[in-house]
């Protein structure tokens, strides 16, 4: 097997292939799901989305397929993991890559809730309503690259799918200690936090992670969630769900056939797990 890095979406993505070619190709899918899904460049087919006034508009079938995923999220968490923030999220300061992002933000909140829906290649939406796919198209790369059989495991920003019976997992909380290994074999895990992506606002800070019921920054005594599922894109929505149902966000976890195992840091750092999260030795 040979190792490999590269970056991708903002993140550094490590993968394990079985062929030196199998790299550069990773590498390609990644940035092909980027230029189609980025809301950071002004070309991409999701930038030309949530530009036009129509509400109304034909979208590629890769996009399609990315949207369709996301509003199934968005009915699997019951509205929480929601694409269709991506203006609330601009309005608090997020609207340019977080590498470039303003020290200091005047965060102009939304009122409006979106309201959107896919029908085939169409995508729906109410005015005002301006989609944001990051952590869905990070993780329907991860996907993708595996299930092509392109990458054996590959670790986006800490979103990992993996097609090998030996692959493991540390959970590393907010503070850079580790938590917990995972063996996470053939699947997919992913981690939430409100603690990496966050900027300055007049009288406090702001994070990346948008509560659909509020339209601000979530406040949640958890501050870091893990979830184990079969998919990335699964995992992913199932960790923002969790940090977002907060205190009951365990039990939520346990609750969804869906998510095979859960971990949630506490703000006070003590950590906490489903019993269908397995753990091995350090």
């Amino acid at each position: 097997m040979i190792a490999a890095s590269f970056r991708a979406m903002g993140t550094s993505v490590q993968v394990t292939v079985a062929r030196p070619e199998d790299i550069a190709a990773t590498q390609a899918l990644f940035e092909e799901v980027e230029r189609r899904c980025s809301r950071f460049r002004p070309s991409s087919e999701l930038s030309n989305l949530n530009n036009a006034d129509a509400a109304d508009l034909l979208v590629s079938e890769p996009m399609a397929e990315v949207l369709q995923i996301a509003a199934d999220l968005r009915d699997r968490t019951d509205g929480l993991v929601d694409a269709g923030l991506g203006a609330a999220v601009s309005a608090w300061g997020y609207d340019r890559s977080f590498d470039i992002i303003d020290e200091t933000s005047t965060p102009a909140p939304i009122k409006s809730q979106p309201v959107w829906s896919m029908s085939g290649n169409c995508l729906h939406r109410s005015p005002g309503t301006r989609i944001d796919l990051g952590g869905v198209a990070k993780g329907w790369a991860c996907d993708q690259a595996v299930e092509s059989g392109l990458a054996v495991i590959v670790n986006a920003g800490g979103d990992v799918r993996s097609r090998s019976s030996e692959a493991q997992v540390d959970i590393i909380d907010p503070w850079g200690h580790r938590v917990a290994r995972v063996p996470l074999g053939v699947g997919a895990l992913a981690t939430s936090s409100t603690t990496r992506r966050r900027w300055k606002i007049p009288g406090g800070e702001a994070h990346h992670l948008i509560d659909p019921r509020t339209l601000a920054p979530a406040v949640s005594p958890i501050v870091s969630a893990t979830a184990v599922a079969a998919t990335t894109v699964e995992a992913e929505a199932g960790a923002k769900a969790m940090l977002l149902h907060g205190s009951d966000g365990l039990a939520w976890a346990a609750a969804q056939p869906w998510i095979k195992g859960a971990l949630a840091v506490w703000e006070e750092g003590s950590v906490y797990a489903t019993n269908g999260l397995q753990l091995v030795a350090a």
